[in-house]
């Protein structure tokens, strides 16, 4: 689990692999409910949930720690954060259907973060990812 979850790459990967499977996630809920991707629909789910996610990683050092603890209060935190400020920007902190949004979110967000996790793990294990010193030249 270690490896998959912390994948031998830099804290920026890592930190550019997270953005990118949660807006992956944001893309697949709104082409599965819209069955079109407007930018501002993607802007009105991906933001806030970034949002979270980033600004929780700051307070729980996801990307110095690199612990399962940090991981998961991420998660934990950062998620129900994002989907909270979205509620509220869209003004639909009333409706029941939230809770059930927020469920969702945090059952793929999940996902997401770890499957795009794991592929890294496995491209660097597979050697597709070559770690590359400080002191090389690009």
């Amino acid at each position: 689990m270690r490896r998959v979850a912390f994948p031998p790459v830099p804290p920026w990967a890592v930190a550019a692999v997270d953005g990118l499977a949660i807006l992956g996630f944001t893309i697949a809920g709104v082409l599965s409910h819209r069955g079109a991707l407007p930018p501002s629909a993607l802007a009105e789910d991906a933001l806030p949930l970034l949002g979270g996610w980033f600004a929780a990683a700051a307070v729980f050092r996801l990307y110095g720690r690199r612990t399962r603890r940090a991981l998961l209060l991420t998660w934990a935190v950062g998620i129900p954060a994002g989907v909270l400020v979205r509620a509220a920007a869209l003004g639909r902190l009333g409706e029941p259907r939230q809770l059930a949004f927020l469920v969702t979110t945090l059952a793929l967000s999940l996902v997401f973060v770890l499957a795009a996790r794991a592929l890294v793990a496995l491209a660097y294990r597979g050697k597709v990812i070559t770690p590359r010193r400080a002191n090389e030249p690009r």
